[in-house]
């Protein structure tokens, strides 16, 4: 059987009736022979029949008639000067627009704005900080400190990177908007509510350290405690014994550590620590750049989405749930977190040092 003609031109179409339909073939057997040939989503039957009768009449263009019609009143030049609007005041509403050109609709000008300018409205991104010149400086100069050395070892390095930081968890912490989306028709006669809340007073501090892996040690600060430079040593010295029972051969061939620039973190007590005792690598992870750390860009974004909504009794049971929902993590998802990082430095060097989305 000989495979079917797909999405066949219509003069073709055309062209075989006017042959058949000169040999005095009948329509409905020139029907059976298209379907037979380009298949039944062909042209139907009384459309055969049409072309039939109209060849009969003396017709002999298979093409279809150039259409009159008024001309489009979507000009070059009303375009710029839309263009030239725009450029004016990009929070434009359509409205605003309509109303310094009054010579065309409403709609033509939101298809001029959408369709021949090709704009579309975007959110501003909220960013943790504006950044200067210098921080722009930093972030590149540790993207391409870390892009450097990934080319030169690469898995071997990211197998070396042992991340961590602290957090609030909070008994009760309400969904996002997106997470209380519902699925309904749009006749619906009512539309779901949501009432503002904030996270509960009560909360926890917790520190995650984790690898590609999988996480290697959770810790939470006591209440009316704070974190100071001998808190955080006492940490890392439970993170090193972790590192010892949990990864067999990890400390000997060498940890890189990526912790942000906290004050604890960057105490003369916790740098004499990591470098004279525990002889670890300390990556410079730059100020002002939680788009840079996987516990924020991924760890800790992640966490967060599942607590939201839950209420927590008390403290050991939000701990139970961190730790929980830590443990079931699989592997996969540590390891595309930490190596996310080349990626998103990538991109952080080609963007001048600005932040980065994903």
């Amino acid at each position: 059987m000989n495979a079917l003609i797909s999405n066949p031109a219509d003069c073709e179409v055309r062209g075989v009736i006017r042959f058949l339909q000169a040999e005095n073939v009948r329509p409905c057997e020139i029907h059976q022979r298209l379907v037979a040939v380009y298949g039944e989503h062909v042209m139907n039957a009384a459309s055969v029949r049409k072309w039939c009768i109209m060849f009969t009449n003396g017709r002999t263009d298979v093409h279809d008639a150039e259409k009159s019609g008024r001309p489009s009143v979507i000009t070059d030049a009303l375009k710029q000067k839309v263009n030239r609007i725009i450029r004016e005041n990009r929070h434009f509403t359509i409205s605003e627009v309509y109303e310094q050109c009054p010579e065309v609709s409403r709609a033509l000008v939101y298809q001029i704005v959408t369709k021949h300018l090709q704009y579309r409205k975007i959110c501003a991104r909220w960013v943790p900080r504006m950044l200067t010149d210098a921080h722009k400086a930093v972030r590149m100069g540790a993207a391409l400190m870390f892009l450097e050395r990934y080319e030169r070892d690469g898995n071997v390095f990211l197998d070396q990177i042992v991340t961590g930081d602290e957090t609030w968890i909070s008994h009760n912490t309400p969904t996002s908007k997106l997470q209380s989306m519902e699925w309904r028709h749009s006749q619906s006669p009512n539309k779901p509510h949501k009432f503002k809340q904030t996270a509960s007073a009560r909360k926890l501090m917790a520190t995650v350290f984790w690898d590609r892996q999988g996480v290697l040690l959770v810790d939470f600060m006591p209440r009316n405690t704070t974190i100071n430079a001998d808190a955080y040593c006492a940490t890392l010295r439970r993170l090193r014994k972790a590192i010892q029972n949990r990864r067999r051969g990890k400390l000997s061939r060498g940890i890189v550590l990526i912790h942000d620039n906290a004050r604890p973190h960057t105490a003369r007590l916790t740098q004499t620590l990591l470098r004279d005792e525990f002889h670890w690598d300390t990556f410079d992870h730059p100020p002002y750049s939680p788009d840079l750390a996987p516990s924020d860009f991924h760890l800790f974004l992640k966490m967060k989405e599942h607590l939201a909504g839950k209420r927590h009794a008390d403290d050991e049971d939000l701990q139970h749930a961190v730790v929980d929902w830590l443990n079931s993590q699989a592997a996969v998802w540590y390891e595309e977190g930490i190596s996310k990082l080349v990626s998103r430095y990538d991109k952080c060097l080609n963007v001048q040092g600005d932040y980065v989305e994903k």
